[in-house]
């Protein structure tokens, strides 16, 4: 009975109590996860980096490269990249690569705030001067603070506050990693620049790398602070492992692409407006109202010029005024030319990679004007077009005597069977016009044009 009672108490302990752990595979645990920062820096941006880091720690990734080749991007999607690095529990390596590549601007904040700062050759980083977003953005780039060099109040409050902002932010990040603080700043208020060799020289950054093998060779046995401890990093021989954007954030990187948002925008709204015109086609105005919510929530996330997007709607206003306002074309090129001007200033033109392309623009300005030429002209044909109901039908259109006797009798019009008067000697087979409806009774005349038939 004893060795019954332990057999079971020992079968439930295996079934309660979690397998025995086992030794992971080299795959899994030395690997380093490599994530491109390439082009504009924006909100796919940030969410690929977020989920990169997350899938590194999920495969108990021994690091991460962040392969980086950009012209800077928003404020606020760079501030979120950062974030994550230095709240990553996995030490991060910058490596601006390959060859001719840059890590201008926001790249630059980047870099600093990574664990482990890399370059290859022929590779610069630097001119990291705020540029000015419409909602919590930056500065010009390149402009420097001369009154505040000469100890003078500076001439914009605003350009000073984001400018110190901006240079104090870099500065925690550089005493942070014990990076070059001189120059960060001078990065920031002067846009300098620097060669990877000058990079590594100043101590901006840690190391050189030819590639990306040379990176993990050269990196291993360096001691970085990782949640506030020292961590050797053993990065000789690991396993690369290339992190792909999911569909999400594919999608995401097209329609935030300032081309893409533009085309939606105005695909929505023509879409919705034919769909006024020509109620029950369904087709225009399911796609409309698709394209105009998927342009309005990439909008959300781009920094939008409000007076550009007031110029846009204002000129759609007047280039459809022209159809019923005498203006003699004035309405319509003044339409034309807030359209393109309201384009051209929809967003922000001085952050790197998130400009609308002219072609687009004057693309889309000749293809407005030609649906809305196209519209009008349908609107005043429409009006000009004799109706073909109710009394304005009637009035003017001709037919047969049926039956006449003694100035009234029955007439046929449109294929109809009316009862008619008329002042005028008629006879049954003579073609008729009607000249007014009274009631069920219509008025007619002989129809002049037309011989009398037989």
């Amino acid at each position: 009975m004893a060795k019954l009672i332990t057999g079971v108490v020992a079968a439930a302990l295996l079934a309660i109590l979690p397998p025995p752990l086992v030794a992971q595979d080299a795959t899994t645990a030395g690997t380093a996860v490599v994530l491109d920062v390439t082009g504009a820096i924006g909100p796919a941006t940030a969410e690929y980096v977020h989920n990169g880091l997350a899938h590194a720690r999920e495969r108990q990734a021994k690091t991460i490269v962040l392969r980086i080749d950009t012209p800077g991007g928003l404020s606020s999607s760079m501030r979120e990249i950062i974030r994550d690095i230095l709240e990553s529990s996995i030490p991060v390596i910058a490596y601006v690569a390959p060859a001719g590549a840059r890590a201008a601007s926001a790249g630059t904040y980047i870099v600093y705030a990574s664990h482990l700062a890399a370059m290859a050759p022929s590779t610069h980083l630097g001119a990291a001067t705020p540029v000015q977003l419409g909602g919590g953005g930056l500065l010009p780039s390149g402009k420097k603070d001369d009154d505040k060099k000469d100890g003078k109040a500076p001439s914009n409050p605003s350009e000073a506050k984001a400018v110190n902002d901006a240079v104090a932010y870099i500065r925690s990040l550089a005493q942070l990693r014990g990076r070059n603080v001189e120059w960060a700043e001078k990065a920031v208020r002067e846009a300098a620049t620097l060669t990877a060799q000058e990079a590594r020289d100043q101590k901006v950054i840690d190391l050189l790398a030819d590639d990306l093998a040379d990176l993990l060779q050269k990196a291993d046995g360096r001691t970085v602070q990782v949640d506030h401890r020292d961590v050797t990093l053993h990065t000789r021989g690991l396993a690369v492992v290339a992190f792909e954007p999911n569909w999400r954030t594919r999608l995401l990187a097209t329609i935030t692409n300032p081309n893409i948002a533009y085309i939606l925008l105005l695909a929505g709204i023509y879409g919705l407006l034919f769909e006024f015109w020509s109620p029950g086609a369904v087709v225009p105005g399911v796609v409309g109202g698709i394209s105009l919510l998927v342009g309005l929530y990439a909008l959300n996330l781009l920094p939008i010029n409000y007076a550009g997007v007031g110029l846009l709607l204002l000129g759609m206003a007047l280039m459809t005024a022209e159809a019923f306002v005498p203006s003699f074309g004035i309405l319509g090129l003044g339409g034309i030319a807030a359209f393109a001007i309201g384009s051209l200033f929809l967003f922000q033109t001085d952050v790197p990679g998130f400009q609308v392309s002219w072609k687009v623009v004057a693309t889309a300005t000749l293809l407005s004007v030609a649906f809305f030429v196209i519209a009008i002209a349908a609107v005043w044909r429409a009006h000009r077009r004799r109706s073909v109901v109710g009394d304005i039908a009637l009035v003017g259109s001709t037919g047969k005597v049926l039956i006449w006797n003694d100035g009234e009798g029955d007439v046929q019009v449109h294929g109809e069977r009316w009862h008619a008067q008329s002042t005028a000697s008629l006879m049954p087979g003579q073609q008729m016009r009607v000249v007014e409806r009274r009631n069920l009774t219509l008025i007619i005349e002989p129809d002049r044009a037309g011989p009398p038939k037989p």
